[in-house]
């Protein structure tokens, strides 16, 4: 069976964007792939982290991922900094990969932005370690949004260069998993950009945690336009927001987006709102209800990612044992 690694950083405020484009897809996934799916809080201290912040939120996100269906049985759900080996082989990577490589990563240069001087060496070389989290578990696929997708190419040349430097097939050339409805949910205050807890305005997002009445506020306020809504996918040219809205809701009813098009055209913006946040609060309700008893047992969702570091633990040493093997470390054996 093939198998996925997909993360999720623990940096707090999952919103609706992080359920439809990546959580509710890992769902999905589970049957027909062998999965470890995780936490990977070595990635957030690439910016400053409060530390109780970054405890409870990698309980919170934990909570979200096994609230919305991920079976820890079936899968390994773990927390990144539990296995050595990721920091290990990152490191490794760092010597395979080249700095042009990492200068051409458009994401540190958004998330840098004009004090890239001042931004840690973590978060310019993490996508080595985004590369050492796929790779050490020998992963074949990996569901990538289209803002992952230059880390992923990064991640197939550094496999791709390590295994013809040393002539050994260790690392696969990784595929990625781009899903279609609701892979890029956008901010309810400006359809052009993507939806972001680090969006400054808290009404351009959805909040896992927003009770029902929030939700609605939220939906009645997003950004729209003064026409009716459009009957086809042509109609959203230079309408960003009403594409936003008539994808989320496709997305939320597993519905195609043109027969969302064909079901809502030529109606009004408000009455829309009211069917997609009470489709939302639907859908989300259940989620919440079950996040807010798992967040209440912390020890068993400490157990979980316990039991889950054991096993994506015995899956790495094979693997990390091989590699430095190949490059010629020095090992003492048992």
């Amino acid at each position: 069976m093939s198998r996925i690694f997909s993360g999720v950083q623990p940096t707090g405020d999952l919103h609706l964007g992080n359920y439809l484009g990546a959580i509710r897809n890992w769902v999905r996934l589970q049957d027909d792939y062998e999965c470890l799916f995780c936490v990977v809080d070595m990635h957030a201290i690439t910016v400053w982290q409060e530390p109780d912040n970054l405890l409870a939120n990698t309980r919170e996100v934990t909570a979200a991922l096994l609230a919305s269906g991920i079976d820890p049985k079936k899968n390994i759900v773990f927390n990144q900094s539990r296995v050595s080996g990721h920091a290990q082989l990152a490191w490794i990577f760092n010597c395979v990969a080249r700095m042009g490589w990492l200068n051409r990563m458009t994401q540190f240069k958004e998330k840098a932005g004009k004090q890239k001087e001042n931004a840690s060496i973590g978060l310019f070389a993490y996508p080595c370690l985004m590369a050492a989290d796929i790779l050490l578990y020998q992963a074949t696929h990996v569901p990538v949004g289209e803002d992952q997708k230059q880390h992923l190419e990064l991640t197939r040349d550094i496999a791709h260069k390590f295994n013809s430097d040393f002539k050994k097939v260790i690392f696969p050339i990784v595929k990625p998993l781009i899903f279609g409805t609701g892979t890029r949910v956008m901010s309810l205050r400006d359809g052009t950009k993507k939806m972001s807890k680090s969006d400054p305005s808290d009404l351009s997002r959805i909040n896992m945690a927003d009770d029902a009445s929030i939700i609605t506020k939220k939906f009645r306020k997003a950004k729209s336009d003064t026409d009716v809504l459009p009957d086809s996918q042509d109609g959203f040219k230079g309408r960003p927001e009403a594409a936003n809205l008539m994808n989320i809701y496709a997305a939320l009813s597993d519905t195609d987006i043109e027969e969302v098009c064909q079901q809502y055209g030529a109606e009004q913006f408000s009455a829309f709102k009211k069917e997609l946040a009470d489709l939302a609060v639907a859908k989300l309700s259940p989620i919440q209800d079950e996040m807010r008893r798992l967040m209440a047992d912390t020890e068993y969702v400490d157990s979980v990612l316990s039991q889950g570091a054991d096993r994506a633990q015995a899956l790495a040493e094979p693997v990390l044992e091989e590699v430095c093997a190949t490059i010629g470390f020095l090992r003492s054996r048992a």
